[in-house]
């Protein structure tokens, strides 16, 4: 059975396109409080996880042996746009623990953000590992490898400590067995596992609660979340969805997005927790389908502001209105 449509895109007064997809929201016990298409199904979470993956440097006293507050938490969690905020925050983690850009072993891209990389392409010959989008999450990694003892060489490999310890955390927050029958590579060379978008959200739930795990894991999770919510920009940049969203309403949601239409999110005062996967892998139909659920659980202007991140109007070059991206009837309250 196919999962139901949740976006369309028109033109004119004509369906262009439609986006399948599945949405879980959980609350902390697991409960089903909204589902759409097959939430059974396992899926790769890809960066939508990375507050999970970001555990181990809370856990283990790394962020505060370094002095980590709000921002370098946040970057730790992000996808970000390899903004010069990022990079040269990404580049501070590292030199706390006593390393360089060259430990990092994610890779090195320009900017996704086409503002972005415009002003790159203008000041720079190339780019370095800093500028990768998961650089942040890449130097936490390091620096919690650093406190631990672990040589960090090879810290992307399925069998280095620092994954097991991840794998770990994953599968005690999502209650999914995770080995390498599951697994794949992402795209920043760590490993990436399938669990169902049920598991996933329920995992968030956790996260932001702290029911069902241990007390060290529910306060180093709080910190992880709270940061995000305290410092947005550091989780994707200028103008990303996962900024708006949480800028939307400040402190009381989180948000991230994942590769191949991918988007986690929580509402802490609810104790709820959103997983969803856009079918054909856009992220246009992720973040209007994100946006479109959380304005379920707000009211008044916030609700508004959701909305219209869910609905909005598509200019063509010339700035003339040709169409509109709108989450189905169904999908909003």
């Amino acid at each position: 059975m196919s999962n139901p449509v949740l976006v369309e895109v028109t033109r004119g007064n004509q369906v262009e396109s439609r986006h399948r997809g599945a949405i879980a929201v959980t609350d902390e016990t697991g409960r089903i409080v909204l589902s759409f298409g097959n939430i059974d199904a396992p899926v790769f979470p890809r960066s939508a996880c990375k507050a999970m993956q970001a555990l181990p440097l809370l856990e283990s006293g790394a962020a505060d042996r370094y002095g980590f507050g709000n921002r370098e938490i946040a970057l730790a969690c992000a996808s970000h746009s390899g903004e010069p905020e990022h990079a040269a925050l990404a580049g501070a983690m590292l030199k706390a623990a006593g390393r360089g850009e060259e430990t990092l072993e994610c890779g090195a891209h320009w900017s996704f953000q086409q503002s972005v990389l415009i002003d790159q392409v203008r000041s720079m010959d190339r780019p370095n590992q800093l500028h990768n989008n998961c650089s942040g999450k890449h130097a936490g990694f390091v620096c919690a490898c650093c406190h631990e003892g672990h040589d960090p060489k090879g810290y992307v490999t399925y069998d280095h400590p620092l994954q097991a310890e991840i794998r770990d955390a994953m599968a005690d927050l999502t209650g999914t067995a995770l080995g390498r029958e599951n697994s794949g590579v992402d795209g920043c060379s760590i490993p990436t596992y399938a669990v169902p978008l049920r598991a996933l959200a329920h995992g968030f739930a956790k996260m932001a609660t702290g029911v069902g795990i241990g007390p060290k894991r529910a306060r180093a999770s709080k910190r992880i979340i709270g940061a995000c919510m305290a410092e947005p920009f550091f989780v994707a940049g200028t103008g990303r969805t996962c900024t708006r969203l949480m800028e939307a309403a400040p402190g009381r949601i989180f948000a991230k997005t994942g590769a191949e239409g991918m988007f986690c999110a929580v509402v802490p005062e609810r104790g709820l927790a959103i997983a969803l996967k856009s079918d054909d892998g856009s992220s246009r139909a992720a973040d209007a389908m994100v946006a479109g659920v959380l304005a379920r659980f707000f009211d008044g202007e916030v609700s508004e502001r959701l909305t219209a991140i869910a609905n909005h109007t598509i200019r063509n070059w010339k700035g003339i209105e040709v169409g509109d991206v709108r989450v189905v009837d169904g999908l909003l309250a």
